[in-house]
């Protein structure tokens, strides 16, 4: 129709042209990756197996509760003492007297022992190594030699009762004694600790002759500057007054 204005709307509102030209991005060469990577470790970036933590140190196991002796029930009652025949010095220990000689080391040691027993246990009639080898030596031919039974063995944790021929040498032996049990001193060690002391470990063992039962073990230890006072302190935390 002639005269009549007809209404554009693309050309009432026109879209303004951007002044920008965005120029197509290239697709990332095998170049820039390694550029991008080399960005990323200057500036702290670290691979995935990087971020993975270290594992923790091993600590060392934990040492099993000490089972505290009560000399109460064995009061007025013989209890013989076996000579110990196992003990072991490591390291710079086994030159240390009197640990560097075995002879003079086991008679050191049993005087330690007993003494422990006799102070904390005053209730109970000890027959010490000593006299429990006066007592072997009266009948030869009956009883066998205190210090040649294998009562070391004594020291595994698995025995529940004395095997033969242990178990007849320590029955004959008590009744000689006139007594019943028998307390093992299984095995000593003495083991030198980072900080300079010295750590003793006993395995101690009582043992009902009449049936060949172990009544009560445990693994005792005590830490002190000298053999002699790592020693008392073992056997200090084994006899509890």
């Amino acid at each position: 129709m002639a005269g009549r204005h007809v209404c554009r709307p693309w050309r009432a509102f026109p879209v303004p042209r951007s002044r920008f030209t965005f120029l197509p991005v290239p697709p990332r060469s095998p170049v820039w990756l390694a550029l991008a990577a080399l960005a990323t470790l200057a500036c702290g970036g670290s691979s995935p197996a990087a971020n993975v933590p270290a594992p923790a140190p091993a600590r060392s196991a934990p040492r099993e509760p000490i089972k505290p002796f009560s000399a109460v029930p064995f009061a007025g009652q013989s209890i013989a003492v076996t000579p110990l025949t196992l003990i072991v010095a490591l390291d710079t220990l086994a030159r240390v007297p009197p640990l560097a000689d075995r002879a003079a080391s086991v008679a050191w040691a049993d005087s330690i022992i007993g003494t422990a027993l006799t102070s904390r246990g005053p209730e109970v009639k000890w027959v010490l190594p000593p006299e429990l080898r006066k007592i072997a030596r009266r009948a030869p031919t009956i009883a066998s030699d205190p210090d040649r039974m294998g009562q070391s063995l004594m020291r595994e944790k698995s025995l529940e009762s004395a095997p033969d021929p242990l178990r007849t040498q320590l029955r004959t032996l008590l009744a000689l004694v006139g007594g019943r049990y028998a307390f093992i001193p299984a095995a000593v060690s003495f083991i030198p600790e980072p900080s300079g002391l010295v750590r003793a470990e006993v395995s101690l063992v009582l043992v009902d002759t009449r049936t060949a039962r172990v009544l009560w073990r445990t693994l005792t230890w005590g830490v002190g500057a000298t053999p002699s006072q790592a020693l008392t302190a073992a056997m200090d935390n084994a006899l509890p007054v």
